[in-house]
């Protein structure tokens, strides 16, 4: 009865403690978590963001271009992006996830990112997955 209830009180102490004390190490802005990530692709002639946190839009600049924006703005341009596109057909035919040229802008508030074939050029993915860490 009374020594049950005392070490499940203890229990529930400890176990709310160790809580608080996990809270205080990794939370949002945790260098290892991610500020931002998107699901998106060029679907049906328009741009379908499928998931999102931290971004707010994805606009399509032209054949395989896309501008990802964040929000809120990141503290500055000096995060770490990576991303991964997907073939648009079963076999034969690659997308690759890159920055091709320097007019693509890197800011706090966006990136411009690329998807283009193997040859080096421009091309849609029905699916481009980002991820930002900072």
């Amino acid at each position: 009865g009374a020594a049950l209830m005392g070490l499940s009180a203890r229990i529930a102490q400890l176990a709310g403690r160790i809580g608080l004390e996990l809270k205080s190490k990794v939370d949002a802005s945790h260098p290892g978590v991610a500020q931002a990530w998107v699901c998106f692709g060029y679907v049906g002639s328009k741009v379908l963001v499928r998931a999102a946190y931290g971004v707010s839009s994805v606009t399509r600049l032209g054949s395989g271009r896309y501008r990802v924006n964040f929000s809120p703005a990141l503290p500055d341009a000096n995060y770490c992006w990576l991303a991964l596109a997907r073939s648009n057909v079963d076999s034969g035919t690659q997308r690759l996830a890159i920055v091709r040229a320097s007019t693509d802008l890197k800011t706090s508030q966006y990136v411009d990112i690329a998807c283009a074939t193997t040859a080096a050029g421009f091309a849609d993915s029905a699916e481009i997955n980002l991820v930002v860490y900072r």
